[in-house]
């Protein structure tokens, strides 16, 4: 972990540094001056995809002993996300390998896991942008790996925003919608943002342990009641809600589970008109 952060601290200063300051030069003139930003992010960053297939050598700008220590490194998270899948199989009554296996897609059989490496230097003018607008995860198990000494990083608990600390070799665990739907709302996902800071810069790197692009997403059967039934959550293919996401972000995640059970009633009442 003390690699990852001094290496990724690194690659911000050498590679990435000066392009964020050539965009903030402009970006808050461009929000408006004295208006609020409300559409921009005050954050630098890029992804690694580790599975189905690994991406890291065809990134451009980062050099083997960076690559080496974050192919590690996501190595060790993978590991860590698949022990947290049977913890919660285990707290939810089900199988063991039970949310394991509703991960994987039927085509290549496998998870999808990639990082988002980030970095939130100073900003100005905290008042008008946002370092991450506030926003719910889409996919599963989301580790994420942060800022020892700079904080920002807040989640929406009963209408209020609490800060998550900054806390060295830690691993924040946080949920995906995916996970809210196979465990029928047993298990939320996680309104949060983070709030961009006059002084430090802000590392994050966060690991998504998401369903393959195929998978097919819907309740646990063990945990929907017979009563329940009708209000259960949606059954839909990952990469379609993905599709959906992508519009939607920063909006709630509650009309995005309407949109699929709006769609799943259309469909079968099509079903239905036709036998």
């Amino acid at each position: 972990m003390d690699k990852v952060e001094r290496l990724t601290k690194d690659h911000y200063k050498r590679v990435r540094e000066q392009r964020f300051l050539e965009f903030a030069s402009t970006a808050l003139q461009d929000g408006g001056g004295g208006a609020k930003a409300e559409n921009l992010d005050w954050e630098s960053t890029f992804f690694v995809r580790h599975l189905p297939e690994s991406n890291l050598a065809d990134i451009p700008d980062l050099d083997d002993g960076y690559r080496r220590a974050m192919r590690r490194f996501a190595g060790e998270l993978e590991a860590l996300a698949e022990r947290l899948l049977d913890l919660l199989c285990e707290n939810l009554g089900l199988e063991k390998g039970y949310l394991a296996r509703a991960f994987r897609g039927p085509r290549k059989g496998a998870p999808t896991f990639a990082t988002k490496v980030s970095s939130y230097p100073p900003c100005p003018r905290p008042d008008l942008v946002s370092g991450l607008r506030a926003h719910t995860d889409a996919g599963g198990i989301i580790l994420l790996f942060q800022d020892d000494r700079v904080a920002g990083l807040q989640l929406l608990k009963d209408g209020a925003w609490v800060d998550v600390p900054p806390t060295r070799h830690s691993i924040v665990v946080n949920l995906g919608d995916q996970l809210e739907v196979i465990t029928n709302g047993r298990y939320k996902s996680v309104v949060h943002r983070v709030v961009a800071q006059s002084d430090g810069n802000r590392m994050s790197i966060a690991s998504f342990y998401n369903p393959g692009g195929d998978a097919v997403i819907c309740p646990a059967p063990a945990l929907v009641k017979a009563e329940e039934a009708a209000a259960a959550y949606p059954r839909f293919v990952f990469e379609d809600y993905m599709k959906l996401y992508a519009r939607n972000k920063f909006e709630a995640k509650e009309p995005r589970f309407e949109a699929f059970k709006s769609m799943e009633t259309e469909s079968s009442n099509r079903r239905i008109a036709i036998a």
